[in-house]
């Protein structure tokens, strides 16, 4: 019995390290009520593409627009 130890005791650190990176990378979120505790999976929306963004490409084309406008007017 107690060559099972060491055995048992890395399996049980791998779980809780498992554990541990599975909550972190998850994106949990608990809803407090007065009743109940619930915790839900939130879900990301993207909102690349938008006018106003950086990323977008009006985004990306007014900065280069702008920077070339600075660098003639500068340079």
């Amino acid at each position: 019995m107690q060559s099972w130890r060491p055995i048992m005791k890395r399996l049980s650190m791998l779980g809780i390290i498992v554990g541990a990176a599975l909550i972190t990378a998850a994106p949990f979120s608990l809803q407090l009520s007065q009743k109940h505790v619930v915790v839900s999976l939130d879900t990301a929306e993207a909102r690349v593409g938008r006018p106003l963004t950086a990323t977008s490409v009006a985004g990306v084309n007014r900065r280069v627009h702008r920077r070339a406008y600075r660098r003639a007017y500068y340079y």
